[in-house]
């Protein structure tokens, strides 16, 4: 799962090697957190955060085959 999200994220941004997806589990959660680079947080976000709703809503769809719920946060 982190490597479909950096696979979406990375070609959105100036610079890729910035991103960072970390993954915390819990009993019946999972969360990615996200981080980018500063100058790029408007590009990952969209405008009224579409982008990032298409970016959740890809990795909730690849995730539901796991029986746990998924969590995508974007922090800087």
């Amino acid at each position: 799962m982190k490597e479909l999200i950096e696979t979406i994220v990375k070609p959105l941004v100036d610079f890729p090697e910035d991103v960072h997806v970390n993954e915390h589990e819990e009993d019946q959660r999972v969360t990615y957190k996200l981080s980018v680079n500063k100058s790029d947080m408007g590009k990952v976000i969209g405008k009224q955060g579409r982008v990032a709703k298409a970016i959740r809503t890809v990795v909730y769809a690849a995730g539901s085959s796991q029986h746990k719920k998924i969590f995508l946060e974007i922090v800087e």
